[in-house]
């Protein structure tokens, strides 16, 4: 609630009995009444400055903070910032992964390289190599249809005839390599293996050579030591061993071929007169449709191959059509779209202070998938105060009226402000309150002020300055006709002092001071509090 202070900017001396006060008039020193009437006290009316102000509490708060959000999904690969930093508008605060984002970049403007490249072909007309293609397409075209119109020349037929021949002559081959592996005599197998024995007994006698020319000896578990020499006879034994040895090898594969035929080769040479039978048969049907004649729809089908070619090569020469030029601007357009999107998803891939200011928190870590919120921050130049003012007093606050501010941190410190907003509508309150929040700056302070700091207000709602005024203490409020007065205290003609109940009209008031417009002057004494002895009725005319 909103209670009222004063603001007096003359104040106003009493003379005690045991004590001296000093008040201020415009700058100067007003006295009051150096006497008391039967020991009670008095004051003296006086020109002076008066205020009213409502007081009202709330805190501090930023006007201009942001919770910041990444625009590009991704992981985190850098947080740059940390609670408590001071940042400026520029500053880089999160980084993320932007390998993929950059491969999307250069894969776009690949597209558009392409996009431009078509366009550029046709704006320029066709190139004779694409003429040439179309050309040779029609032409072969022709030669189908009148193929197929015509009939097969003698030497197709004779081409055809030929192939078919040697299809059949690969089936015979096939089928001779199967019988070669299948009809093994027993004469071949006993030349084999006469073939083994005398590679063995060379390769007997070339080891035995090698043996005597190496100086072996026998050693007890039958096997020898040998010294080789570096003669050149030792170089050639050694030669005799080897050759001797792949000819042992060879030898006995043959006799292990010619006894057990490979399955392998079977299967193999089987597989073969299979592929021979189907290229036979596939080279007849070619030979019997070349010589048939040909059907209405091989012919249609002919023609349409024709005109599809020439309608092709005319396109060709004629160049790109309009609406083709627009397809192709059309694609160069979307693949330009393409790399400014991918452009802007590897720049949203950074998260930047949008203002100089203070972080005052990080919700990411590095490595994890950013999703929300990132990084608050706060711009301490645009702190303010925002009180909550009760709907009886708001009626009273207006844009730019001034205010001194204090804080509860340092309560002896008082800072000039000025309202700078109050909101249009009530803030919402469980408490059933209506309260409207009222928007204060902060003048020039060198505190370290802080967000969600208490603040209280003295809002001046209403200023005089050079009227009258008089101690709240000396007037006497009748609640029943809602009217003031004064005890003026006179002197007689003959030195004696009086005291008058005198009534008088109340302007401005705070909780000292009152404001007299009427009934009576500067400089009139009063009397202070209740009167202890009886008065005098003041029946003249009202002074003014």
């Amino acid at each position: 609630m909103i209670k009222k202070q004063k603001w007096v900017l003359l104040g106003i001396g009493l003379l005690l009995a045991t004590a001296l006060f000093i008040s201020i008039r415009k700058g100067q020193n007003q006295a009051t009444a150096d006497e008391s009437v039967d020991g009670q006290e008095t004051a003296v009316a006086f020109i002076g400055n008066l205020s009213e102000s409502a007081t009202a509490s709330g805190t501090i708060e930023a006007g201009r903070d942001a919770t910041l959000s990444l625009a590009q999904s991704g992981i985190v690969k850098t947080i740059e910032t940390a609670v408590g930093d001071v940042v400026s508008s520029g500053d880089l605060l999160v980084q993320l992964e932007t390998a993929a984002l950059e491969r999307a970049v250069l894969s776009a403007q690949a597209d558009i390289a392409i996009a431009q490249a078509n366009l550029d072909n046709g704006m320029d007309g066709a190139s004779d190599t694409a003429i040439a293609a179309a050309q040779a397409q029609l032409d072969s075209a022709n030669a189908r249809l009148n193929r197929t119109i015509n009939g097969a020349t003698d030497e197709e037929i004779a081409a055809s005839e030929a192939a078919v021949r040697a299809a059949e002559a690969k089936i015979w081959s096939a089928s001779g390599n199967l019988s070669a592996i299948n009809e093994v005599s027993s004469s071949d197998i006993l030349a084999a293996q006469a073939d083994l024995d005398a590679a063995l007994d060379a390769q007997e006698s070339a080891h035995n050579i090698w043996v005597m020319l190496a100086d072996c000896e026998e050693d007890a578990d039958g096997t020898h030591s040998c010294t080789p020499s570096d003669s050149d006879r030792m170089d050639s034994a050694t030669q005799q061993v080897a050759a001797a040895n792949a000819q042992v090898a060879l030898m006995q594969a043959r006799l292990d071929d010619l006894s057990n035929p490979d399955s392998n080769s079977v299967a193999s040479s089987q597989a073969g007169i299979a592929s021979a039978s189907a290229q036979y048969d596939a080279a007849v049907a070619r030979h019997n449709a070349l010589l048939a004649d040909a059907t209405e729809a091989e012919i249609a089908s002919a023609k349409a191959d024709v005109a599809s070619a020439e309608s092709n090569l005319h396109a060709v020469l004629d160049g790109t059509t309009e609406t083709e030029m627009l397809v192709l601007e059309t694609r160069l357009a979307q693949a330009q779209t393409g790399l400014a999107e991918a452009e802007n998803a590897l720049t949203d891939a950074q998260l930047l202070a949008p203002f100089d200011g203070v972080v005052t928190a990080v919700y990411l870590n590095e490595g994890e998938m950013a999703a929300g919120r990132a990084i608050q921050i706060v711009d301490n130049n645009s702190l303010e105060v925002v009180l909550s003012v009760d709907e009886i007093d708001v009626g009273n606050v207006r844009v730019g009226q001034e205010a001194i501010i204090t804080l509860e941190t340092w309560p002896d410190v008082e800072i000039e402000s000025a309202v700078t907003a109050v909101a249009p509508s009530a803030a919402a309150n469980n408490n059933g309150i209506i309260a409207y929040d009222v928007h204060l700056s902060l003048g020039a302070h060198d505190l370290p002020i802080l967000v969600g700091m208490t603040a209280n207000a003295d809002l001046i709602t209403a200023n005089r300055e050079d009227v009258l005024l008089v101690p709240n203490s000396t007037l006497t409020a009748d609640r029943e006709n809602g009217t003031y007065s004064v005890n003026l205290v006179t002197a007689g003609a003959d030195g004696e002092r009086m005291i008058t109940a005198v009534e008088v009209t109340v302007g401005l008031q705070d909780n000292q001071y009152s404001q007299i417009t009427g009934g009576i002057v500067e400089g009139d004494e009063l009397l202070i509090g209740e009167l202890t002895v009886p008065i005098e009725t003041f029946d003249g005319p009202p002074r003014r």
